[in-house]
């Protein structure tokens, strides 16, 4: 007895193949309220923001940072003019005969002489009066009175009203006295801190223009950064109105993937539409024989109208159920990247069978973690197929192994019965629409059919040949596994 490519498993009726086709042609697309596309917001102005805030915290950072070096700068070089001024006290200070201090050289800037004209000497030491520059008048600086004898002391004052005052100072003993003298020198810090602000306002100008040029430079960059991808939009527009179906403008490397995806996106639509189409057609033509076979009967009220009827209306329901399979198993691809373990399909289909055929005794082995790229409903229905046939038309044993010939991309699942066999010469065309047989026993015979398709949309392949072990016919099942390309 040879195996016939029969099925009894349930479909949909044949009112569902419209939106099943069209489904595989044009998967939904979720729009917001109204039909607006959702956004994210503008992706230049995102770079600018960004650009903008870093190119502020940096010249911030940075012109703090160059502030208080010029500031120090300004001050040290203040400094270095006041210890100067120290130095040359303390090189020119002698001891007079009653213990007093005295020059023995004049110091040489003239503003020592000329009162309250902003720069300042003074000499304290314990048990003798203070001994000022002409130019304090009659004010006395106020020291901080802290010994500072291996290096000058500097500190800012503002002892004199309206006159902030810079000091350094350094406490000695000289040569012929045990008394330890304070010499001190103040300046006015009116000079000091016009320079520090003429300074700082420069800064502030020069770093405020750089700013504003970094930001028009990123702005440019921007722009002309975004030039491609508004080059995409034109050439996905022109799409849209001219009818072509792929974008060939040549585009940077950066944005060129994106472009291939959107391609590729396209002739995977295309095929969709083209299959849709073709199966749209192929069902046409299918029920225009049966039709006209109806019509004609009934026009001449043939006899065995009752009889055509029944015939046709089943001839019709096989192409119908052949379609409509194909064209759920093309929606569902479109959907996305699938994932389905093949020994619990293989077991939930063993239990349906199982109840058909309950006196068909039923194995499966093989890998319980294989997991191939087909939806689960799909695989059910290809396994019910084989394992419904296996059943009904072997001797009373079905064998299923997963993963019976183990590969990095496809696993291999065999299904085995112990019947009569299929001869070689006749096995290519049991995939054939209608194709049993025998044809003692019910069924449609899609069963092969519907399973050769069905595979075949996901990338697999199925063949018949002889079981080594039961004699019967070894149907050959390979689908890519999961999270690998078709």
């Amino acid at each position: 007895m040879a195996l016939a490519t029969a099925s009894t498993i349930p479909t949909p009726p044949a009112d569902d193949l419209r939106d099943a086709a069209a489904g595989a042609a044009a998967p939904p697309v979720t729009q917001a309220a109204g039909g607006a596309q959702p956004q994210t917001g503008s992706l230049a102005r995102r770079m600018l923001l960004i650009a903008a805030a870093w190119i502020g915290v940096l010249l911030l950072l940075g012109g703090v940072a160059l502030d208080r070096t010029i500031n120090s700068l300004l001050t040290n070089q203040f400094d270095e003019q006041l210890e100067y001024v120290l130095t040359s006290m303390i090189g020119s200070a002698e001891i007079g005969p009653e213990g007093e201090v005295y020059f023995n050289r004049a110091l040489g800037d003239q503003r020592f002489l000329e009162p309250n004209s902003g720069l300042y000497w003074q000499i304290s030491g314990q048990g003798h009066e203070n001994w000022p520059s002409r130019s304090l008048w009659d004010r006395t600086l106020q020291l901080s009175g802290e010994r500072h004898v291996y290096r000058p002391h500097y500190y800012d004052t503002d002892q004199f009203k309206e006159e902030p005052l810079r000091v350094v100072e350094r406490t000695l003993r000289l040569p012929g006295s045990n008394t330890e003298w304070q010499f001190a020198v103040a300046a006015a810090r009116g000079e000091l801190d016009a320079q520090i602000t003429d300074s700082r306002s420069i800064l502030v100008w020069s770093f405020a223009v750089l700013g504003l040029g970094l930001f028009g430079m990123v702005a440019l960059q921007t722009w002309y950064g975004l030039v491609p991808l508004r080059r995409v939009r034109k050439a996905i527009a022109r799409i849209r109105t001219t009818g072509a179906n792929r974008v060939t403008d040549p585009l940077p490397q950066e944005v060129q993937p994106m472009v291939e995806e959107l391609n590729a996106l396209l002739a995977h639509t295309d095929r969709q539409a083209e299959e849709a189409r073709t199966h749209a057609g192929n069902l046409a033509h299918a029920l225009k024989t049966p039709l006209t076979v109806l019509t004609n009967a009934a026009s001449a009220q043939a006899p065995d109208l009752n009889e055509a009827v029944l015939r046709e209306v089943a001839t019709m329901r096989r192409h119908v159920d052949h379609h409509l399979a194909r064209a759920r198993a093309l929606g569902r691809r479109a959907i996305g990247l699938s994932r389905t373990n093949v020994m619990d399909s293989a077991r939930a289909v063993e239990r349906a069978v199982a109840r058909l055929y309950p006196a068909v005794r039923f194995d499966i082995a093989g890998s319980a973690r294989a997991e191939v790229a087909i939806e689960r409903q799909d695989l059910d229905e290809v396994l019910g197929n084989l394992m419904e046939n296996a059943a009904k038309y072997g001797g009373g044993s079905v064998f299923l192994t997963v993963d019976a010939e183990p590969s990095d991309s496809t696993c291999t699942i065999w299904v085995e019965d112990d019947g009569m066999g299929i001869p070689e010469q006749q096995r290519d065309g049991m995939f054939g629409r209608g194709a049993r047989l025998d044809t003692g026993k019910p069924g449609t015979g899609l069963g092969l059919a519907i399973v050769r398709d069905v595979v075949g949309i996901y990338g697999g392949t199925v063949d018949l040949d002889e079981s080594e072990d039961l004699g019967g016919v070894l149907v050959r099942l390979r689908l890519p596994r999961a999270g690998l390309p078709a």
